[in-house]
């Protein structure tokens, strides 16, 4: 799909998506009565949504979400039982085949945040327990609430974290003592250990400020050229998993065709003008 995509093309079981501003779209994981339990519709969910709004030109930043009272309790460990514990085939091998493959079909859950070209800021409230850490370090920005903990849950259900944790969230904060310890451990980081350690980078009080902030700092994000903004996103994944200089390499080849766009020419004139990027219309991207 590379025309704009309405709202009716994003209907869910699990995800409740809607239009809070131009250009900026909401999802909401969407099983309160479950504590937001990831069952298998959720995970397959994702990446339709996520690659849905990678394509749709009418969305520049996403804000992602719990409903009710709690972000997300993990995985849904009922509803995910019969893809792991209940194996099809009786041979070892078959059966570790066909893991294998289905943790690669639940890894692409979050990969599609980091493959959607569109900023994705986590707005996290209460609990972010086990997969949903695995969730919002693939995530681009957090912000949380006062009452908000994050806990890598695995280990207390006889797992390693195997969908992005233990890979992401060492780039994230940095520091790996602290990482071996939470994945070790299972013990909750709150929301003021998380802001200090750079999980998040701004707490808020509750979870009504913490979406007016989310809002806010979309509706800023998608005022900017698309073409900044997406391009922007792509090389600090890019630099991330390589060295500089590859990084440098690939941002000249980039911008050697980006830097031809009309949106140069369109901010300079809005700059001269004492205008804002708010001020300005940008083509849909």
């Amino acid at each position: 799909m590379s025309s704009e995509a309405g709202l009716s093309s994003y209907s869910y079981e699990t995800l409740k998506v809607t239009a809070p501003g131009d250009h900026v779209y909401h999802v909401e994981i969407n099983r309160p009565e479950k504590r937001n339990a990831m069952n298998k519709a959720l995970w397959r969910e994702m990446v339709l949504c996520f690659q849905v709004l990678g394509e749709d030109t009418n969305c520049r930043a996403v804000v992602i979400s719990g409903a009710g009272k709690m972000f997300t309790s993990g995985i849904d460990l009922m509803d995910l039982a019969s893809d792991f514990l209940q194996p099809q085939e009786d041979d070892a091998a078959r059966i570790a085949w066909n893991i294998r493959k289905k943790i690669y079909e639940y890894q692409e859950s979050f990969s599609v945040i980091e493959k959607c070209t569109k900023p994705v800021i986590a707005a996290v409230h209460n609990g972010c327990i086990g997969a949903g850490v695995d969730l919002v370090t693939a995530c681009d920005i957090r912000y949380c609430s006062q009452d908000a903990y994050f806990q890598v849950k695995e280990v207390d259900v006889g797992l390693a974290a195997d969908v992005g944790t233990l890979q992401r969230l060492p780039n994230v904060i940095g520091n790996r003592s602290l990482v071996n310890e939470l994945a070790f451990t299972a013990r909750k980081m709150m929301s003021d250990e998380a802001l200090s350690s750079g999980l998040v980078s701004r707490v808020l009080p509750d979870k009504s400020s913490l979406l007016s902030a989310a809002f806010d700092l979309a509706t800023e994000i998608a005022s900017k050229s698309p073409v900044a903004v997406q391009g922007t996103k792509v090389n600090l994944l890019y630099s991330r998993d390589h060295s500089v200089q590859d990084s440098l390499n690939y941002m000249a080849t980039w911008n050697m065709s980006m830097l031809q766009t009309q949106d140069i020419m369109t901010s300079a004139q809005a700059a001269l003008q004492k205008k804002t990027p708010k001020d300005v219309t940008f083509s849909k991207l």
